[in-house]
């Protein structure tokens, strides 16, 4: 019964603050109320280009031309979103692409990552200093992209492939450290001694043991990587020429049209619109509601996960 009541006192605290039949110690209902209220403010102020993005989709190119960018345009069109299916077929194969980089990715990402993390967590591994070196080096030094560009095309042959959108961003030094630090701070050195004892290898301990206690840590990265891989356009830039297009990313595909709205078109006449008629502005904002709506509906599911595995991983 002690423990419960404990369990439940530790789940007040918020921040360092002890929160008391929900209001934070110290500030009094009114301050909780005010403060309660500017954060609302500030989330709403970061919701308002979302809002304004999704509402500029829906309007007309003429509105947009006569009066700007609007919350309340003149004019409501479905145009840009009919000029987008009469471009399914572009559209879903970009969006298989990412789709498919973004899903090997990050398994791949959480696999290099993991490892790598665990290993530089375990003070028995002699090397550990050295490698821990090397990881962090590339944080605050890089090769530049000219070195880079020559190694990943002309030693490890990645130029118009898709392992190029897939390995070049596939292990980050940043999340190396986070996850090792997560390792070393909520990580029992016990059971995993207690493991070895056992009889169990190094690989059984990781994936029995280490990984179960790491879902906080492991769903964080994951969904960071998975945002990366989802956003991700400039491998498609530096490593895939015009004509394998056939591996452009959606993010790329929405790249080009910032650059040349044609670039979909190739001059053609889609539902009755000519070239000449295309919802630039309106069509640009509904790839952006295309791309960013597969986050927004996910982002909040694991919000939770994400704080417990940054505060965790922040410890030292």
């Amino acid at each position: 019964m002690n423990i419960k009541r404990q369990g439940k006192r530790n789940k007040k605290k918020n921040n360092g603050f002890q929160r008391e039949q929900g209001y934070i110690s110290g500030l009094g209902r009114t301050a909780d109320i005010i403060l309660s209220v500017v954060l609302i403010l500030i989330s709403l102020l970061a919701l308002l280009p979302v809002i304004l993005v999704i509402i500029i989709s829906f309007s007309s190119e003429e509105a947009i031309i006569e009066s700007g960018y609007s919350f309340f345009p003149e004019e409501l069109s479905l145009d840009a979103y009919r000029y987008l299916s009469g471009h399914l077929g572009k559209i879903l194969q970009s969006l298989g692409v990412t789709l498919l980089v973004t899903v090997i990715g990050t398994v791949l990402s959480l696999f290099l990552i993991s490892t790598m993390a665990y290993a530089l967590s375990r003070k028995d591994f002699l090397l550990r200093k050295l490698y821990t070196a090397i990881v962090v080096i590339p944080i605050f030094f890089g090769g530049g992209i000219a070195s880079s560009y020559a190694v990943n095309t002309q030693f490890l042959g990645l130029k118009n492939s898709i392992w190029a959108l897939i390995l070049i961003p596939a292990c980050s030094s940043w999340y190396i450290i986070v996850m090792r630090t997560y390792f070393l701070s909520n990580i029992p050195p016990e059971i995993l001694e207690a493991a070895r004892l056992d009889g169990a290898s190094a690989a059984r301990i990781f994936f029995r043991f280490v990984i179960p206690l790491s879902k906080p840590i492991m769903i964080t990265v994951g969904l960071f990587e998975a945002f990366s891989y989802w956003n991700s356009w400039y491998e498609n830039l530096l490593y895939t020429d015009s004509n394998h297009s056939g591996l452009y990313t959606l993010q790329y595909v929405l790249y080009n049209m910032e650059k040349n709205v044609s670039f979909l078109t190739s001059g053609d006449s889609i539902s009755g619109l000519s070239a000449a008629r295309v919802p630039t502005e309106s069509f640009r904002m509904a790839l952006v509601v295309v791309i960013i709506l597969p986050i927004l509906v996910t982002y909040p599911m694991f919000g939770r996960h994400i704080k417990n595995g940054l505060n965790a991983g922040a410890g030292k």
